[in-house]
């Protein structure tokens, strides 16, 4: 897992002041330029997946579509999307959640989870939490179990574990990389 940890890390950019002045954005888009990395990221992914039972990934808007798509595809098993609020044609479940300074909603349609269905939710970085935690709960009102939280990079000084954890109800959260 060394191996795998260094590779990522050498394929993720930092980029000072991005989106605002005092942060230090952590751009992905290099790993997913090189085919090694971003082959060797979503076997790790999928490996989750096929561990935790999965047989559904959720992936959250954007960054999480990247990842997840291709991981359900190596792990055999169907890819829903989670949209923000209105992107969806047809009936969908909605569920608000808080921002620092505000709020904002996800959404799924409500059709694409069924009760037999254990659902890994994918994405790019944990930082608070709140998007991640919000789709746990779109997940449970579906009617379908939580087999996890899977992403590539956890910032722990923003505290998005300490978060989660209630709403993952005993289900693993595993982060690659943390930083």
């Amino acid at each position: 897992m060394t191996d795998i940890k260094e590779l990522l890390l050498s394929r993720i950019r930092d980029v000072s002041d991005y989106p605002e002045p005092g942060v230090m954005f952590k751009d992905i888009t290099p790993l997913l330029a090189d085919p090694a990395a971003f082959t060797a990221l979503t076997d790790a992914l999928a490996e989750i997946a096929g561990r935790t039972g999965a047989t559904k990934i959720v992936g959250l808007e954007a960054r999480g579509f990247i990842l997840g798509a291709p991981v359900a595809v190596r792990a055999g098993v169907g890819f829903i999307p989670v949209r923000k609020a209105g992107k969806l044609p047809g009936a969908t479940l909605r569920q608000a959640y808080d921002l620092e300074y505000g709020s904002a909603e996800i959404e799924v349609h409500a059709e694409d989870l069924t009760g037999g269905d254990r659902v890994l939710v994918v994405d790019d970085v944990l930082a608070t939490g709140g998007t991640a935690e919000a789709s746990l709960e779109l997940i449970r009102r579906a009617g379908a179990q939580v087999a996890g939280v899977a992403v590539l990079m956890e910032l722990v000084f923003l505290n998005g574990r300490a978060r989660l954890e209630p709403a993952l109800d005993g289900a693993p959260l595993e982060a690659l990389l943390t930083v």
